[in-house]
């Protein structure tokens, strides 16, 4: 294999399919404003429903959205009870990507994200706050 798949073994090319498939989203995007409107409302709408929800969502001017956790432990903790008792990855931001005490999850919403799954998002952040005793608010934040 090693001998006659050089070409398998070394390369760091995408396959045709893949460089296709990403010219025509490319293609598709250069047209469309569909996508960055919806995507820009969705992370919009999460923000407002956790704030709502007395969860503490730092400020970001992104999609992306951060919930200030403020422990290593109890942020890697909420990221596995989400995924294990909710069916959801949220990423976990630790030391050395944030300074200590600054410990985060990171949500990325998606233009593809329904209010439903939003709404199911906010209970499940609830959920996982109130079990691992996490502080509600911008009280949480504090600390940064």
């Amino acid at each position: 294999m090693r001998s006659y798949a050089h070409g398998f073994i070394f390369t760091t090319a995408l396959p045709p399919a893949i460089c296709a498939a990403t010219t025509a989203a490319i293609r598709h995007l250069k047209t469309s404003d569909w996508e960055r409107a919806r995507h820009q409302d969705r992370a919009a709408r999460v923000k407002a429903v956790l704030h709502a929800a007395g969860l503490p969502v730092m400020p970001s001017e992104t999609h992306i959205v951060p919930v200030f956790v403020g422990d290593p432990e109890k942020c890697k903790a909420a990221s596995d009870m989400l995924l294990a008792d909710h069916g959801i990855y949220i990423q976990p931001i630790n030391y050395p990507t944030v300074p200590r005490g600054a410990e985060r999850l990171r949500i990325t919403p998606s233009p593809y994200h329904e209010d439903a799954l939003i709404d199911a998002l906010a209970e499940a952040l609830v959920d996982v706050w109130q079990r691992l005793e996490l502080p509600f608010g911008n009280r949480a934040m504090a600390a940064e």
